[in-house]
């Protein structure tokens, strides 16, 4: 089999989607694979038209390979290829539009006041007056807690705000929730172990994602076994909320009273030797080699009924 591993991109978190690419690279080809690494982008997609790829695995994080723009251009070519649809990639990378998904089936989420370039300060604090008084400022559409702000009071909220709208377009602001950062990967039709993230400073920002060895991820912290169930269904009906097919990693903040509530839904979430989903992936017993070779298989089956697929190890398929 050859696989075209997709990295890189346009967006702010190339140089993690580097890293990505390299890590699914080298374990593809430890696994036998046969691997054609490529640096796309709209101005050189040549990748896609190279003869005998069998699957288009795609490490592109935040815009162009997280939005759906690329996976409308696979699925316009009638390529193969990993993940999550169009339709549902659109809707993950919009958080306003995933959280409004989220709350329709029933997961808990945070308040949200939608903010666009064209509202001024002073609207903007007046929209925040009911709902306390420290805030979480962030683009509507990006990744990896690019452009995040965790402010105290309507005013300083509001003036970070406009900061993001100028840098980011679309913004958006929700009261601070306190509680334990989680994150749930989804795994084919089941859930992964739960994670709680400590990050030393507080904050769950790029730095500590990518950079800062003393953020710890730790399994086991939650005792309830009913709490734990809820937070694995959850994370299901998020996926299944927008679509979502194969894999990815939903993200939550634990509250003191047990309240799951969903902050996004990652379709692509990062490969690198930080990243979650490997790491909870490893915990059940699913080697990095087998999670990158289960989600080829997965992939190459929705090929065209017409074309051989009996090749295909289904054990591989249920990872």
């Amino acid at each position: 089999m050859k696989v075209a591993v997709l990295q890189g991109g346009i967006g702010r978190e190339r140089e993690v989607s580097l890293e990505s690419g390299r890590c699914i690279a080298e374990t593809l080809r430890r696994e036998g694979v046969e691997v054609v690494p490529s640096d796309i982008t709209p101005e050189d997609m040549t990748v896609l038209d190279r003869p005998g790829i069998d699957v288009f695995f795609v490490a592109l994080h935040g815009q162009f390979g997280e939005d759906g723009r690329l996976q409308q251009i696979l699925e316009d070519r009638g390529l193969v290829y990993t993940g999550s649809g169009p339709q549902a990639s659109r809707t993950a990378f919009d958080k306003i539009a995933s959280k409004n998904r989220f709350a329709s089936a029933g997961v808990a989420v945070a308040p949200t006041v939608e903010v666009g370039a064209a509202m001024s300060r002073r609207e903007i604090e007046n929209r925040l007056k009911d709902l306390g008084g420290r805030f979480v400022v962030k683009p509507v559409r990006q990744g990896s807690s690019v452009g995040v702000f965790i402010v105290d009071g309507p005013a300083e909220a509001a003036a970070r705000a406009v900061e993001v709208c100028e840098e980011f377009g679309d913004g958006m602001i929700e009261p601070f929730v306190c509680g334990r950062e989680i994150t749930v990967g989804v795994l084919g039709r089941q859930t992964l172990p739960i994670i709680e993230i400590r990050s030393k400073t507080g904050f769950y920002d790029y730095q500590a994602k990518y950079v800062d060895e003393r953020t710890e991820y730790l399994f086991d912290t939650i005792g309830d076994a009913d709490l734990r169930a809820r937070i694995d269904r959850d994370a299901m009906v998020c996926f299944d909320a927008l679509g979502c097919r194969d894999f990815a990693r939903v993200d939550f903040i634990l509250t003191d009273d047990g309240v799951p509530y969903a902050l996004e839904i990652n379709t692509i979430p990062g490969f690198t030797t930080h990243s979650l989903l490997p790491k909870a992936a490893a915990r059940a017993g699913v080697s990095m080699g087998r999670l990158c070779v289960g989600i080829v298989a997965a992939s190459f089956c929705r090929k065209p009924v017409q074309q051989n697929v009996q090749t295909v190890d289904s054990d591989s398929i249920c990872f």
